[in-house]
């Protein structure tokens, strides 16, 4: 029995609150682990009112801009699964993000909007795969605490589009670090 090959897929979101259904996802940026010049970014016109100053303030993104010019959350996650099924070509794509956050919105929207299956039930969260690589207890699985050495050159921006880059570097160096780990123990 053969498996089919995993394609890792670096996914950041912006959002206008903590939750979604009740806040809106604002932004979705992505690009794949290895390579990240297969990369998307939309912007999302929100699903509602709701928001929060600091998550506004935070990404920068204006709601009333939004309302006019970002695209249906429909037809966008229409366009990241039409997007993500062209660069996996047959592999398995496999969800990454630093944190559950963003896997929250990105499974609260694809099962919304038909695509429940896309990535599966789970997707895979660079904290924990942090945590339990190293042996740490999960509260210093952050990324002050992690090796400079390990550490993207890519600046966290709250760009969806940008962090999606710097945590598919980080995702890279940790896999790197990883496999060089393993390497030296058989």
């Amino acid at each position: 029995m053969s498996m089919a090959r995993e394609l890792y897929v670096s996914v950041d979101v912006e959002a206008s609150g903590p939750i979604p259904g009740e806040y809106s996802m604002l932004s979705i940026g992505a690009c794949t682990v290895g390579d990240t010049k297969k990369k998307f970014y939309v912007e999302l016109k929100p699903l509602n009112d709701n928001y929060v100053d600091q998550a506004l303030k935070v990404c920068g993104l204006s709601m009333k801009r939004l309302k006019l010019e970002g695209v249906e959350p429909r037809m966008a996650i229409e366009k990241f699964a039409q997007w993500v099924g062209v660069v996996s070509k047959g592999s398995t794509p496999v969800f990454c993000s630093w944190c559950t956050f963003d896997w929250m919105f990105m499974k609260w929207y694809l099962t919304k909007f038909g695509f429940k299956k896309l990535f599966g039930p789970c997707g895979c969260d660079m904290k924990s795969y942090y945590a339990g690589m190293m042996n740490v207890e999960f509260g210093n699985a952050r990324k002050k605490c992690i090796p400079e050495q390990l550490m993207p050159k890519k600046k966290h921006t709250h760009n969806a589009l940008d962090d999606a880059l710097e945590q598919a570097e980080l995702y890279e160096n940790l896999f790197r670090f990883n496999a060089k780990a393993h390497a030296t123990r058989q």
